[in-house]
């Protein structure tokens, strides 16, 4: 075996006279590979200080030689596969994202003709003012007095709406029968007591509402129309000794809230005011038939009413 200079030089310190080939020495050699340390050992014989028929013996203390190949060339493996993978899955292309199906909203449809009843209460404030005693014009007029005709009503209605985004319309006519009746004692005549009663009412109007679902606000406004009755009565007797009749027409306005509890049934709570004016009323004597008195009667109407509902059609569609 030769050894370089640069390696001679590592042992110029042993000395010459060592007879050879007795005296062993040892070359501490100490790598790192993959994490594991190994001394190399080498026991030498020379001749002499010139090395050239050295004669080594390499040994390992701890493994040997095959085992620790082993070690380093499954760490090998195992980095160059987790490396291989990890590039792998990169390469992968990515997994498409599927987007979970959305669950259909019910909506409800508040399109559809429709048709209902009504129940509720009312009250008609009313106030009769003279200015005509048997057919005659006296001047001035004179106050007779108000009363407030109470009471309740029940009747029918039947419309159409049509929806639009939140926004829905509609048309609607309401046919009442009622018995608002009051009376109060003449401030004018002695012994008499004046007496009125609305005995039905229509409505004839349309809608604009707002719809959340099944929950609709809406407003409404038109026509209305009554049909009051007035009877002059002495107070002591009770003997009605004249009358009127009319056909009142007015205007009215109202609001309401429904809830539709299910695909075609609906609830709702209304109130109407009702501006029925005033009228000149020529009462007639019920014994002779001749004209009696004349009064302008004013009245105003408001009601509450509950109602309920069947549309047909519109049914309650899915909103994704």
């Amino acid at each position: 075996m030769h050894f370089s200079d640069a390696l001679k030089s590592v042992f110029a310190p042993i000395p010459a006279q060592f007879p050879a080939p007795q005296v062993p020495f040892r070359i501490s050699i100490t790598t790192n590979c993959c994490g594991w340390v190994t001394d190399l050992w080498a026991a030498c014989l020379y001749e002499n200080a010139n090395f050239e028929s050295t004669l080594c013996r390499v040994a390992f203390n701890q493994e040997d030689w095959g085992t620790k190949m082993k070690k380093i060339a499954f760490a090998t493996a195992a980095v160059t596969l987790l490396l291989t993978g990890a590039a792998s899955a990169a390469d992968l292309a990515a997994r498409p994202y599927a987007k979970a199906p959305l669950m259909p909203v019910a909506v409800y449809n508040w399109t559809g003709f429709y048709i209902g009843a009504n129940g509720g209460g009312g009250w008609s404030h009313k106030c009769w003012d003279n200015f005509a005693i048997g057919g005659v014009v006296v001047p001035p007029v004179v106050a007779e007095g108000c009363h407030d005709a109470t009471g309740g009503t029940v009747g029918g209605q039947i419309g159409y709406r049509w929806q639009a985004t939140n926004w829905v319309f509609g048309l609607e006519a309401q046919g009442n029968w009622a018995d608002f009746s009051g009376s109060n004692a003449s401030l004018f005549f002695f012994d008499t007591t004046n007496r009125s009663r609305i005995d039905a009412f229509g409505l004839f109007t349309g809608q604009i509402g707002y719809a959340w679902n099944n929950v609709l606000w809406y407003v409404k406004g038109g026509a209305a129309v009554t049909r009051d009755k007035y009877e002059g009565i002495v107070t002591s007797t009770g003997f009605v000794f004249d009358r009127a009749t009319e056909t009142r027409w007015g205007g009215v306005v109202g609001a309401g809230l429904e809830f539709g509890f299910a695909p075609n049934w609906s609830l709702a709570i209304e109130y109407d005011h009702l501006f029925m004016g005033d009228r000149n009323i020529t009462l007639t004597d019920t014994v002779l038939g001749l004209p009696s008195r004349g009064n302008t009667i004013s009245q105003d109407v408001d009601m509450v009413t509950a109602r309920i509902n069947y549309r047909f059609g519109g049914p309650i569609v899915a909103k994704y």
